[in-house]
This record gives C-alpha cells, structure tokens and sequence, in this order.
C-alpha cells in the first residue's frame, strides 16, 4: 500500500510540474522540416495563391475591401512623389527610415500583388537598390533592423519573379549581411533581443522571420536556427498577455507589439500552414478585447503608459485579424473601413499585409465587450463603459500596477473619464522620445531616482492618483486589483500600499460607477507613523471652479460636480500645469490638478475614508 501510495505521490507532483510548466510554442524548426514544409509557391509571406485570389475576387464586390484598397492605391500613389529613402539617422535611431520603408512596401507591394502595375514594382525596385546600399540597419538599435529587414523580405517576397536578378541578389545578400548575421553573436552568446518580455521581442523576431523565410532557399541552415530561435523566444512576451490580455505596454504599443505577432502569425501560416500555437497562446486572443476597450468614444485611448492619446481615423487592420480568426464583428471596424479613401489619410504601415485578413473574415456573431471588465497580470487595468447607444457616452478606465513595467509609469490608482463627450479626468500620456535623450535626459533608467520619473508625464504628481508625503512611488511596489464586481452598479479596487513604501499602513482604492454619468471615488487609508500629508489629485485640461464641497469643472459647453462626499468641508484648490514644472515637461494646453488636501486630524483609529464623486448631476441607481 505504501508503495502504491508513493507512486501516486510521485505522478502527482510530475503532473503538477507539468501543469505550472510555462506556456511553450510548438516548435519542431530544423533543415529538414523548413525543407520539407516550407510552401513551394509565392507568394508566402503573409498571402499565399489561394489568399491572393481570394482577395482579388472579393474585390470585385466587398466594399469594404474596396475603400481600403482605394485608400491602399492612394497611399501608394503619393510615394511616386517622394524621394528615395536615405540611411538618415534621428538620435540613436534609424526607425523612422525602416518604418517609412515597410509603409511603402505595404502599400506599392500590395498594388503590385492585385494589378501587377509596372509603376509599383519599378518604385519597389528602386526602394530596394536604396536601402539595400546602406552601410548597415543600425544594428544597435534592432528594431530599426528588424523593420528595414520585414519590409524588404515582403518585397522580395510579393515581387517574385518580377524584380531584376541583380536586385533580388542585393536584396537577399543585404537580409543576410545586415540582418539576420547581427542577430547572431561572433561569441556564440544567446542574442537576448530574441528572449526580451516587452515589444521588442515581437517586433525583432518578427522582422527576422520575415528575413528566413526570404532567404530559406539558398540559406536554409540560417534560415531554420533563426526561426527555432524566434519560437523558443517568443514565449516570454506572449505570457505578458495573461491572464485577460492586458498588453502591460499600453494600448498603442499593443498594436506596435501585437501587430508583428499578427504578420508572424500570418507569415507562419502562408508559409507553413500553421502559427505553431501562436493565436491560442493563453491570453493573446483576449487582447483583441483589451485593445476594443481602450478605444473610448471620444476617440481618445484608455492612454495609460507610454501610449499615444488618440487613434487613427482609419479602421484598425491587427484588430480586424482577431476579427478574421474569430467571426467577431466586435473587433471588425467597419464603419471606420468604409470610410471616403482620402478621410483614411496615412495608413499604418502593416495595413497592405492587413489585406490579406480584411478578405478572410467572415461574420460568426460573437460577444459584445462588456459594460465593466477586468483585465489582470503585470499591468492590471479596469474599464466601466455605457451600453451601445448610451446617451452620456460614460468611459472610465483606471489601474493599478508598477512603475517598472515596460513603459510604464508611477500612475498606479489613477484613471480617466469620459462623459458626454468630454474627457475630464486626463492622464498626460507620452512625449517625444528622440527630444529627452538628445539633451542627455536618462529617459530608459527605472532606478528609483532616475530622471525618467522627474516629468510630469511620467511622475504620480501628473496623473489622478493619492500623493502621499509629496514624494514620488516607490517603483518597485506593485498595486495589484483585489475586487471586482460586475453589473449595473460596476466596482473595482486596487490595493496601493505598497507604491507609499511604509508612508501608510494601508490604502485601498475603490472605483464605483453609481450611475449613468457618475462615478465615486473611495480612498480608505490606514496611517503609519510616517504618514504626513495625504493630498488627492484629479489632472484635467477643463476650467475649474472651487465651491463649497467641491469644484464644478467646465469644457466645450458641459459640466462636471466633483463633491467632497464624506467630508464636504474641505476644499479645492488649483494648480497650474501648463507650463508645466520643467522645460522637458510636456506642454498640454490648460492642464491642471485639481487638489484636495486630506488632514490626517480625518483619521478615526487611524483610518480616513474618503469619498468624492464625480457627476453631470444625473440621477444616480438606487
């Protein structure tokens, strides 16, 4: 009996080894199975044969497929008036040229792969002999590699056969020589870009998959470890996506990173019939959920981290894959899609491939986003939202957190809202990056006191958030969510004590929607011997007004009542942001923080709880 016992012990523990065992792609990459599976025909970059004609028959009748082919063919018709592309460096950075050159790609290579037009394919000629004769893709800034090196394999790729022996040549030898070989260390050390937890990996491994798969022909060796590499690698950004597909990087880089897992994903499949497991990795399909409900009806995004403020006016082509692999007609914008060609003005630089999915979707129903979510991991957000049609157009986003997380920065607790049409609780977003590090500013150092967090953009002293004792969060602590709880009456709380670093015992956040314009903030606070001061802060770009037991905020004709629920005799006060505290601060037109200072004579055994709503006046739920 002991025996048998000790050998279901055993079982058990190897099957609880295998159960906590990290998420893996398949991955069975050598010579021999790229040389027996890799498609024989072209295209196989992102379109094969069948999807090539697919979209070409559907273009015959699909309107969406014809706007963005008209915007598409526009796009490509305002590059014949530009110059050739030049090895211009900005800062550290040739980025802006690589991407410059997959946006042309996309946009000639797709003309080429429908009409066959000769204009296109002489402009994607001499887009290659440019690039393709610089001295090198900035190897040490990779992404600036690993961009030049997808958009030149996509035009190698879609051109095939059509392009002078000479420039495919060049083409192949540059893919090789500037950018699969810097991916490979004289040393034989692991290149870490290939292993990273943030976009870089996405967007590195994608551009040199791009890279193997053109040249797999005449370097299959290189061509196969590049890509077994890229499939070890991949996992550990892919985790970042569970449990609910939160992209911890925020919603902007969600598109940059995703969007090169989706080309990936498609590259795997045109090229070998599968993604190997790339789409059902835990959490990546949820992402398309996440990325929805960042877009807030103003236009503007949930735009926490380094993440721009607005979306683009076009239809988002790496959702719209989500939307092709699902059926979900949540994540197909097609009324955005639709629009006039010259209202869709510059496209992203991924939407020529994105044409390939736009002909493979096809409507299976599917659930709405909800009205409250959670989304939890590294980076944990919350997202209260109206109904379809709500006439107060509510959007609420906040989260939790740590500073340390990729991109991210000391805004744990804050959030932003949306009512009517106003944004008034804004966070400031990101700014240029090339300007901060041209003065010397140590933008990338997450150290406690580096300069990174000196700006307003980047510091708790600009985002909605408890500032307690007037320093900055501690970067390390982390703010996870602890409630929430779904329904008409939505509530989330996170937990922050830990970003005080021991100024308070204990603070916990609580956001509750109590009605269809209104929101009710609750801070519950236990002091330490150490607590201070406890100031609340509320960053808005509209004009304020102090009251009594509160402000009233104005903007483009609406109002907004912030009261001092549980203690209606403290005050507001106004502080001024624009200009902002430091010349390197970015400027925001009428930016400001509203302040209410919590005395701690509030505490009762220690503990102050206090709660501020904010409201257009309408009725609240019973």
């Amino acid at each position: 009996m002991a025996r048998w016992l000790s050998i279901l012990l055993a079982a058990g523990v190897a099957m609880a080894a295998v159960a906590n065992e990290p998420a893996k792609l398949d991955n069975p990459m050598s010579v021999s199975y790229l040389q027996q599976h890799l498609a024989k025909g072209h295209p196989r970059l992102v379109f094969s044969p069948s999807i090539l004609e697919g979209l070409k028959s559907k273009l015959e009748s699909d309107p969406v497929l014809q706007s963005r082919y008209a915007a598409i063919r526009l796009n490509a018709d305002g590059i014949f008036d530009q110059p050739l592309l030049k090895r211009k460096m900005v800062g550290r950075r040739l980025l802006g040229t690589s991407r410059e050159m997959l946006y042309r790609i996309n946009m000639l290579g797709v003309v080429y792969l429908v009409e066959k037009d000769a204009a296109a394919l002489r402009r994607i000629d001499e887009e290659l002999l440019a690039v393709c004769a610089f001295s090198d893709w900035n190897p040490s800034h990779f992404l600036d590699v690993a961009e030049m090196s997808m958009a030149v394999a996509l035009a190698l790729d879609w051109t095939v056969g059509a392009l002078p022996d000479s420039t495919v040549a060049l083409a192949k030898s540059a893919l090789i020589e500037k950018g699969l070989n810097p991916s490979w260390p004289a040393d034989g050390k692991r290149w870490s870009r290939a292993y990273g937890n943030n976009n870089w990996n996405q967007v590195c491994n994608g551009g040199l998959i791009a890279a193997a798969i053109a040249v797999a022909d005449d370097e299959p060796e290189l061509a196969a470890k590049t890509i077994a590499r890229a499939l070890d690698g991949m996992p550990n950004v892919l985790v970042e996506y569970a449990p609910d597909g939160v992209y911890p990087e925020g919603s902007t880089y969600w598109e940059y990173g995703t969007g090169f897992s989706v080309v990936t994903a498609a590259m795997f499949e045109s090229a070998f019939g599968r993604d190997f497991g790339l789409y059902e990795f835990p959490g990546f399909k949820e992402s398309a959920r996440f990325r929805a409900l960042c877009n807030a009806p103003s236009g503007w995004y949930f735009n926490f981290a380094d993440c721009g403020d607005r979306r683009s006016r076009s239809g988002d082509g790496v959702l719209a894959w989500f939307a092709a692999k699902s059926g979900n007609k949540t994540f197909f914008e097609q009324e955005r899609f639709l629009r006039p060609a010259k209202e869709q003005g510059k496209l992203s630089r991924l939407d020529g491939a994105a044409m390939a999915w736009l002909s493979q979707y096809e409507e299976k129903g599917g659930e709405r986003v909800p009205t409250a979510w959670k989304g939890e991991g590294s980076n944990p957000i919350v997202v209260f939202r109206g109904a379809d049609n709500d006439p107060h157009a509510y959007y609420f986003g906040g989260k939790g957190g740590r500073a340390t997380t990729s991109h991210g920065n000391m805004d744990a607790g804050s959030f932003v809202l949306e009512l009517d049409g106003v944004r008034w609780a804004v966070d400031p977003g990101n700014q240029s990056y090339n300007a901060l590090e041209k003065t010397g500013f140590d933008l990338w150092n997450r150290k406690q006191n580096s300069d990174r967090w000196t700006l307003l953009t980047k510091n708790n002293f600009g985002h909605s958030t408890l500032t307690v004792n007037n320093e900055p969060f501690v970067v390390d602590g982390f703010a996870p969510l602890v409630d929430f709880k779904e329904g008409a009456r939505p509530e989330a709380a996170f937990d922050l004590t830990a970003v005080y670093g021991g100024n308070v015992a204990r603070a916990v956040r609580r956001f509750t929607k109590t009605g269809p314009a209104s929101l009710l903030i609750e801070d519950r606070i236990e002091c330490s011997e150490k607590t201070k001061r406890i100031v609340w802060q509320l960053v808005t770009t509209a004009d304020c007004e102090a009251v009594d037991g509160g402000a009233v905020l104005r903007q483009d004709g609406k109002e907004l009542q912030l009261r001092c629920v549980s203690h209606p005799e403290l005050t507001v006060s106004v502080v001024p942001l624009c200009p902002p505290p430091l010349e390197l601060d970015r400027r925001i037109e009428g930016l400001k923080r509203l302040e209410v200072d919590v005395p701690l004579a509030l505490a009762e055994d220690g503990t102050i709880v206090l709660r501020i709503a904010l409201s257009t006046g309408e009725k609240e739920y019973d």
